[in-house]
Order: C-alpha cells, then sequence, then structure tokens
C-alpha cells in the first residue's frame, strides 16, 4: 500500500505596503503548480474583524467576489479561480472575524473545559485548524494560503503565529514562505532602494518567520548587484530573490515567474519534481498583445472612480477579447451625469457597446435608466448586469409598454407599477449581512434565444447578489409588448434573464457572469457581447 504524500504549503506574505499583489503573486504560483499536474487550492487569510467583506464600502475593499456556495469573498478569491480554473468555497476565504467568532462560541458552549481563553494558543488553533481543514478529506497536493495586510500589522500578528507553528508541524520540504515587497526607485538618485525590503524581512524575522523567497515590485529591472544585496541582508540565496516587475497583463505573471525558475525552486524545496505545461497561457498572452481590432464599451455604473469595484468585469472583457481578437477599450460613465437623452448621446459616441453594471440603491438610477434606453434605440449591443437587468426592465416598461413611472421599489417606494419588487423572503429581514439571494442558482434556457445561442445549453448554473427581483404581476405585460424572458428559475419562479428581439444584441442576467468567467474560458455571454460589439464597429466604420 503506497504512503499518502503529505500536502505541501505555500505562504504569501506582504511587506512594505499593501496592493502589492499578493493575490496575483498567490494565483500565479497556483497556475504554474496547477499545470504542473498537481491539485492546488488557495486559501485567503483576512485580518479584518469583519465576518466578510459583504457589507464593506467598495471604495475601501474593491469587490466583493460570491461563490457558489453563497460566501461572500475577498476579491483575491476571483483572481484565484480565473488563474487555476477551481471553484473556490466558503472554506478558501477566513477572517480574524470569523476566527474569534469561533472562538468566541466554544468558550460560551464550555468547550474550552474552563481554561482562560487566550490568543495563544486558543486563536492559533483556530486558525491553522481553518488552514489545515481545507485539505479534510485530502484532496490536494499543495495548499497555497495568502495573509492580507502587512507584516508588522498588529491584527495580523496572530496569523503569523500560527503560520510559525504549523511550518514547524509539517517540516522543512513540506512549506515555503514567499516574501512579497516593494522595491521603490529614487528619481533624485537613480537608485533602487532595498532598505525598506530588509526591514520588512527584520519584522518578519522578529516574529519567527523567515522567508526562502523573496518577490520584489518594481517598476524597474533588477540587477545581479541589488539581488546580491537583498540576498545578503535577508538570509537567502540570491536565485531566490525574484524580480516582480510591472508588466502588460496579470496573466504574464506566470510566464516572468517560470523564466525565473520560481516554479523549478518551489519544486526542488517541496520535492514535487514537475514541470508546468504553460502553451495555452503563452497563447493566450500573445493574442492579448496582439489584437486584430479595437472597440470601445461604455461601463455604466456609480463607483467609476475606482477600477477594483467592477475587477471581475475587467477581467471578464480581458477574456472575451482574446477570444474575439479584440482589444476593449473601457469608457467609464457615471450615470449620475446622463439627465436625458442628449447627454446619453454625448456619453455614448463612438461607442460600440453598453454594459450596465451591477449596484445598489437608487444613486444614478434613471441614468442607467436612459443608457438602456440609448442603447435599445439606437441597436447598440447591450449587457445588463444584476442591476443592469432590472433598470433595463424597467426603461422597457416606461417607454415601450407605456407604463409611466414604473420603477423599482429599490429607487421609489410609492411607484406606481413596481415592475422591479423586493423579494417576499427579504421583506422581513433587518440584519444586512449575508441575508441576499446569493451564490449558485439554476437558470433554464429557452431556446431559439441569443442567451442560449451564447452558451448552448438549456440549463446553466450562475452566481446571484441581491434582493430584488422582477415583480411577475407584470411578466404577462411585458412580453405582450415584445420582451423575451430567456432564462427562468423554475423552483422560485423568478426571471433569470431578458433580451429584446430584432435587436442586434440586447441580453441582460439577473445574476452575475463575470463571477466565472477565467483564462482561456471567457463567459459565454460576455464571449457574444464582444463578438457583437466588434460586429457594430465594422459596420461603424
Amino acid at each position: 500500500m503506497s504512503k499518502v504524500k503529505p500536502t505541501k504549503f505555500i505562504f504569501v506574505l506582504g511587506g512594505v505596503m499593501s496592493g502589492l499583489g499578493k493575490g496575483i503573486a498567490a494565483s500565479s504560483i497556483g497556475y504554474l503548480l496547477k499545470h504542473s499536474g498537481l491539485r492546488v487550492t488557495i486559501l485567503k487569510l483576512d485580518p479584518y474583524l469583519n465576518v466578510d467583506p459583504g457589507t464593506m464600502n467598495p471604495y475601501q475593499h474593491g469587490e466583493v467576489f460570491v461563490l457558489d456556495d453563497g460566501s461572500e469573498t475577498d476579491l483575491d478569491l476571483g483572481h484565484y479561480e480565473r488563474f487555476i480554473d477551481v471553484s473556490m468555497t466558503k472554506n478558501n476565504n477566513a477572517t480574524a472575524g470569523q476566527v474569534y467568532s469561533t472562538v468566541l462560541d466554544k468558550e460560551r458552549k464550555g468547550q474550552y473545559l474552563g481554561e482562560t481563553v487566550q490568543v495563544i494558543p486558543h486563536v492559533t488553533d483556530e486558525i491553522i485548524n481553518k488552514i489545515q481543514s481545507i485539505n479534510k478529506p485530502k484532496k490536494y497536493d499543495v495548499v497555497i494560503c495568502e495573509v492580507g495586510g502587512t507584516v508588522g500589522d498588529i491584527e495580523s500578528l496572530p496569523f503569523m503565529e500560527a503560520i510559525r507553528q504549523l511550518s514547524l508541524k509539517v517540516g522543512y520540504h513540506n512549506h515555503l514562505i514567499v516574501h512579497l515587497t516593494l522595491l521603490p526607485y529614487i528619481k533624485a538618485s537613480g537608485e533602487l532602494k532595498s532598505k525598506p525590503t530588509q526591514h520588512s524581512v527584520m519584522k518578519l524575522r522578529e516574529i519567527g518567520l523567515s522567508p526562502d523567497m523573496i518577490l520584489c515590485r518594481s517598476e524597474y529591472k533588477i540587477d545581479r548587484s541589488i539581488r546580491d544585496k537583498i540576498a545578503l541582508f535577508c538570509n537567502v540565496r540570491s536565485d531566490h530573490v525574484f524580480e516582480g516587475r510591472d508588466v502588460e497583463s496579470i496573466y504574464e505573471v506566470p510566464l516572468v515567474m517560470d523564466e525565473q525558475n520560481m516554479g523549478g525552486l518551489i519544486n526542488d524545496r517541496l520535492q514535487l519534481d514537475k514541470k508546468p505545461d504553460l502553451s495555452l497561457l503563452k497563447g493566450f498572452v500573445k493574442r492579448y498583445k496582439n489584437p486584430k481590432k479595437e472597440i470601445n464599451i461604455a461601463m455604466c455604473g456609480k463607483y467609476t472612480e475606482l477600477i477594483d469595484s467592477y475587477k471581475s468585469v475587467m477581467e471578464s472583457f480581458i477574456h472575451a477579447g482574446v477570444e474575439n481578437n479584440s482589444r476593449v477599450n473601457v469608457k467609464w460613465v457615471k450615470t449620475e451625469n446622463i439627465k436625458n437623452d442628449k447627454k446619453a448621446k454625448n456619453q455614448f459616441r463612438n461607442i460600440d457597446g453598453i454594459l450596465i453594471l451591477p449596484g445598489f440603491g437608487s444613486r444614478g438610477g434613471e441614468g442607467k435608466i436612459l443608457s438602456s434606453k440609448y442603447a435599445r434605440e439606437n441597436n447598440i449591443p447591450f449587457l445588463g448586469i444584476c442591476l443592469g437587468m432590472q433598470c433595463a426592465i424597467i426603461d422597457f416598461a416606461r417607454h415601450v409598454c407605456g407604463l409611466k413611472g414604473a420603477n423599482s421599489t429599490e429607487f421609489n417606494k410609492r411607484t406606481k407599477y413596481p415592475v422591479i419588487d423586493l423579494m417576499e423572503s427579504q421583506k422581513a429581514i433587518k440584519i444586512k449581512g449575508g441575508t441576499m439571494r446569493l451564490g449558485a442558482y439554476e437558470c433554464k434556457i429557452k431556446t431559439g434565444t441569443k442567451t442560449y445561442a451564447a452558451y448552448r445549453a438549456k440549463k446553466v448554473s450562475e452566481r446571484h447578489r441581491h434582493r430584488y427581483e422582477v415583480n411577475n404581476r407584470y411578466r404577462k405585460i411585458l412580453e405582450k409588448c415584445g420582451l423575451v424572458i430567456s432564462g427562468v428559475n423554475d423552483s422560485l419562479g423568478v426571471v433569470e434573464s431578458i433580451e429584446i428581439p430584432n435587436h442586434p444584441w440586447f441580453v441582460a442576467g439577473q445574476f452575475h457572469p463575470e463571477l466565472k468567467s477565467r483564462v482561456n474560458k471567457a463567459h459565454p455571454l460576455f464571449r457574444d457581447f464582444i463578438k457583437a460589439a466588434t460586429v457594430y464597429n465594422k459596420a461603424r466604420s
């Protein structure tokens, strides 16, 4: 009987400052290992006290990424899924809020048998349990664990201590620590400075951890002398200091890592003996950098100042653009500024496709409705996501069905024609966190529709995050006036997708298709939306 091989753990930690790209680094390492034939998963540990990011402002934390099981998670899980093509679960994201909540629940239930409950060992034990439980039963060869924030943050100390304990427990050849730091360039002296990296590693070593590899984020090439200096002062081998220079596409990062033999060195340390096949990714990056066409898409929303609010949509455009040999140029449209048809015309000049983004609240709502109207009346390819579909329904009800003043009760509680209304199951809810219609739901697709042509399937599963639905009382009049309901969920009796016939491409969904788009596997609706926009662009030229 063959001996079960031990699980390998890779910990990705950050120093100097946040936002350097730990999520991309973890995802890229995951890509190298996954395409070496290994079974890989990635865990995000977030030191903040929120139970999940579901109630957090996008300006603070970027988009909320929703999983099949309905978990509201950090946007880095989107990168994990897009890179390694594995659907995550709630076990792939653990916050300090979840950890402390679990510990306190156990204390209230008397599970600690009267012990004094402390950070060490009770909180650290719970963190270790979170890390190890992701592979019970053993499904993965490698677990990559990214810790949010930066080394030295007071809230991250229990996580670092847990990693220190777990590293000792699993042994030298079963764990690896990758430390991501900033290598700033000082223009006045024309130098890259390694001191911030040295101090970050010093702080890490004070905690009891030593990096095995250092990934230096920089806008400039790191020459041999800088690598040698970092290696000397940070106690790592020179070939274990890697350059993390800015690249045109995040999907180049695994290729850059492979060029520096990061995969080979990881294999040596963890005794994996595997080599990655990167041919598909090389082809993807080549097509991304050498598109045959360029198109312009208008992104209509309210968080247009912060691109991270719509990270998954932006990545979906990249995936779909590559499959259509088109570069997608995005024009951000703040719908609060669209007050009438004339302003809509000004905003959408030279645009090949209009996308209305998901969101909550009435701000910019009328502008989104006018955006739908403009796309519908001028035969511009259109995709509506979640609230985007609801705005398309309102537009159709008002301007085609003649239901003057039709609206969503989210925008106007006293509207005469509430074509969009709060779900019955939502009306009594007072607590906001984790209480929407969340996660994967089945959608039955109507044959003969553009939606069916995109999916090429009668049943699909898509992810949701919303409280409001199409009001079934108005379905008949909407359909009588020509709206096609192309997708429904029979068990809930709700509308999932709609489209308008006699239009080049006007499709909208109550779900979030952007959450399931992946590198070399664009989401069908995004693929066909960009295809329609490319055809429109050619006709317009």
